[in-house]
């Protein structure tokens, strides 16, 4: 049965805040992140796909073929981050798995709401299978929070086009039902880095002008055509805002024929790994997140 406390190793969970932005604050975060995002990423290169997206890209040795390429799309709630985010995690996959690596910019809500990110994911997508040193069919697709939210909603996305198909989704605890928002039964005391307030905020900024009550495109979580998709990974902790969606769309995953694995991290809370990268829990996130690409993607890897 999963905890209510944190895991032992994440020491620092009892310090941090519940919550992390709002309209008030947006600015200020925004204003943080500006110079990581604009900053060369070491070991890689800024690449533009069109006049709004671009990508920072990490390539592997050169290898004389095409290579497997992983699409990695940041997290922040639709309305913080930057692609900049991605770069140690891209850096590792070219680096271990011999992948091409690209972690797309795209645009933030409420400045630039649904449909807009998403097609810049897309758009981040066509541009990496187009890649000569990139092999189309064996794409990947990886996002963080509400990156993984867009990660699976760019699956469902490319399914219905029929211009890319992705091979695998790699889903770290993902942002996917804006009606966790409303949940009662949610104890706050458990919430680290993201709580339903925060919630509500980055669903409304990136839903925009969606009617009330209709079942939106970018909400995986509403979705009932599952079918199609690629296997898909999820991770997340029990202490984590999404866990429920994350456990119930796992399930649906299943349902509709499509594999994925679940990985639950018990009493871990939202971005654990990203704020407590060394602790040993943290570590085995990062190395189940690695083998399971490396199943799909990776040839004479190194998993440590």
């Amino acid at each position: 049965m999963p905890s209510n406390t944190f895991h032992p190793e994440l020491r620092l969970a009892r310090l941090l805040p519940r919550s992390i932005v709002s309209p008030r604050t947006l600015p200020v975060i925004r204003r943080l992140q500006i110079r990581s995002g604009k900053a060369q990423p070491v070991g890689g290169r800024i690449e533009r796909v069109d006049e709004t997206v671009t990508v920072r890209v990490f390539r592997p040795a050169a290898s004389g073929q095409p290579v497997p390429a992983l699409l990695f799309i940041h997290g922040g709630g639709y309305v913080i981050g930057n692609a900049a985010m991605g770069d140690r995690f891209c850096r590792l996959v070219a680096d271990r798995l011999g992948v091409v690596a690209a972690s797309v910019e795209y645009r933030l809500a409420p400045d630039h709401p649904y449909p807009a990110p998403l097609e810049d994911c897309y758009a981040g997508l066509c541009w990496l299978a187009g890649q000569p040193d990139v092999d189309p069919d064996r794409i990947a697709i990886a996002g963080e929070s509400a990156g993984g939210g867009l990660a699976a909603a760019l699956t469902l996305l490319a399914r219905d086009r029929g211009e890319v198909r992705p091979v695998f989704q790699l889903l770290s605890y993902p942002m996917l039902d804006d009606r966790t928002s409303a949940r009662a039964d949610l104890d706050p005391r458990r919430m680290r880095m993201w709580s339903p307030r925060n919630n509500e905020f980055g669903w409304s900024s990136y839903l925009g002008g969606v009617a009330a009550g209709e079942v939106p495109s970018p909400a995986p979580g509403r979705r009932d055509d599952l079918a199609g998709l690629p296997p898909a990974w999820i991770g997340v902790g029990t202490n984590d805002l999404f866990h429920a969606e994350d456990v119930a769309y796992a399930g649906r995953l299943r349902a509709a024929g499509v594999p994925c694995e679940l990985y639950e991290v018990d009493g871990a809370y939202h971005g654990f790994d990203l704020v407590e990268g060394r602790a040993g829990v943290a570590r085995a996130f990062l190395r189940a997140r690695i083998t399971a690409l490396s199943a799909v993607l990776g040839e004479g890897e190194r998993v440590s």
